[in-house]
């Protein structure tokens, strides 16, 4: 009995030190997780460049130059997502005289963007956007819904005011930024799935809120451009409730959204035209 219970013993040792070895291999991995999550907070934070039209002190890794080549390079893959440019030329035509007028009439003239303004033939996505860079985007499915200049002056000034807050170069910095962390992590426990899904949820709701921070700085000087051009802001309130419609009047709530509220939005909106009402 004594005899066989010697090997026993054998593989219960060699069993605790593989226990052993498996502890300092997750504390090794453990330190260069964090390492690596250092490093990625070190990039991020010190990688800022001021912007001079905000005042801001920006997060963002590439230069003004490059962020209109990336503009550059993209504007027509983005076309072709929403089924190219539109064919309507007075239609177009609209849209370059509303969006000279806010960037000859006020202090965008000064950002150095080479802008340019696309109506894009999809009649299904009510939707706007902007690229680095200066290259600005509106769907037939938002311009067809629109009443009059005024209002396309609001939404065509909200994606100015994304260039010009450079919100493009700051977004792509905080994904980096993000997925850094997430690989971090993975490393560290070892691409365990309830971690990776607990770092991918953190992830995605900080993006969100970056994005409404966004929405709501882009409003303020949608507000301010009209204004400085010589139209009526009040017509930016009337294409929320647009928008509000176009989605069906979506419960979401706000912190699981890009985009803040509509009830939000609108509050904010008329703060911006007080704020701005001695540029009139």
């Amino acid at each position: 009995m004594y005899g066989r219970r010697q090997p026993q013993y054998g593989r219960g040792q060699q069993q605790y030190g593989r226990r052993g070895g498996g502890s300092g291999r997750f504390k090794m991995m453990l330190i260069m997780g964090l390492g690596m999550a250092a490093f990625q907070a070190i990039k991020f934070m010190t990688s800022t460049q001021p912007n001079p039209l905000t005042g801001e002190n920006q997060r963002i890794s590439w230069t003004v130059d490059e962020e209109i080549q990336m503009g550059l390079q993209s504007r027509e893959q983005m076309a072709a997502q929403h089924g190219g440019l539109h064919h309507d030329q007075a239609a177009q035509d609209m849209v370059d005289r509303v969006g000279a007028r806010l960037i000859n009439n006020t202090i965008a003239k000064t950002s150095g963007y080479p802008y340019d303004f696309h109506l894009l033939a999809d009649e299904q996505a009510v939707n706007a956007f902007a690229l680095p860079g200066g290259q600005c985007f509106i769907t037939a499915a938002l311009f067809s819904r629109l009443q009059n200049e005024d209002q396309l002056a609001g939404v065509m000034g909200h994606e100015i005011g994304h260039v010009i807050h450079r919100h493009g170069g700051e977004r792509m910095a905080s994904q980096n930024f993000i997925q850094g962390l997430m690989q971090s992590v993975m490393l560290m426990f070892g691409g365990d799935y309830s971690m990776m899904s607990i770092a991918n949820m953190v992830g995605q709701y900080a993006s969100m809120k970056y994005g409404r921070d966004q929405e709501l700085e882009s409003d303020d000087w949608g507000i301010r451009l009209m204004i400085e051009a010589g139209y009526d802001p009040t017509q930016m309130i009337d294409v929320m409730d647009i928008l509000e419609e176009a989605s069906g009047g979506s419960d979401k709530p706000e912190f699981q959204s890009t985009h803040p509220s509509p009830e939000n939005r609108r509050q904010k909106i008329q703060e911006s035209i007080k704020k701005y009402s001695n540029l009139r």
